[in-house]
């Protein structure tokens, strides 16, 4: 018998919140900009609140691993959103 929940529905179902979540921060980012907020202290603050909901869910450890791999995921252009020339 197989599972109504496979892993790769679930995966899918990860892969969707997680798109709908980065769409609520870039709409609160895009907010705050028209509020008057400077982006960099926007970007800083979201930041601090992601790594201290990290940290509340999985612990220090864990989020200082995560974090500690950022350099070469930046480095790599993970983040860029840019065309590379």
């Amino acid at each position: 018998m197989t599972s109504a929940h496979s892993p790769h529905v679930e995966l899918i179902g990860a892969e969707d919140e997680r798109r709908a979540a980065l769409a609520y921060v870039t709409e609160a980012f895009a907010e705050a900009i028209l509020a008057g907020i400077e982006s960099e202290s926007f970007a800083h603050a979201a930041l601090f609140a992601a790594l201290q909901e990290l940290v509340e869910t999985y612990g220090e450890e864990a989020v200082s691993a995560f974090a500690g791999r950022l350099p070469e995921r930046i480095a790599a252009g993970e983040f860029s959103v840019a065309m590379k020339h």
